[in-house]
């Protein structure tokens, strides 16, 4: 059973900084596609920063130059450095795992969520 478990939220003035960890169990987690999405109330979740198994990064175009996404094998971990903060970045941020099925397609797991908040 994959778990993830994410940490780092909280409460941050605008242009201020957050990093948030997701540790994973349960997988081999070097094969795993590990993402952020984020969802602000009465919004769907989106897409913040994917990283492929091998280190390949995806942004959305409203985090980009802001955060970066970055994970460490030998952890188990993934993180999300999020930096220049503004109020819309508010919202419960999850974590994603794509893991391989070895079907060529891969099953989902997410985390419980973080919440993060940003003041102006």
């Amino acid at each position: 059973q994959v778990q993830l478990v994410e940490s780092g939220g909280g409460l941050v003035q605008a242009g201020g900084s957050l990093r948030l960890s997701c540790a994973a169990s349960g997988s081999i987690f070097s094969r795993n596609r590990m993402g952020w999405y984020r969802q602000a109330p009465g919004k769907q979740r989106e897409l913040v920063a994917t990283v492929t198994s091998i280190g390949l990064t995806n942004y959305a175009d409203s985090v980009k130059g802001r955060f970066s996404i970055f994970r460490d094998n030998a952890k188990n971990t993934v993180y999300l450095q999020m930096n220049s903060l503004k109020p819309e970045d508010t919202a419960v941020y999850y974590c994603n795992a794509g893991v391989p099925t070895g079907r060529g397609t891969s099953s989902d797991y997410w985390g419980q969520g973080t919440q993060v908040t940003v003041s102006s």
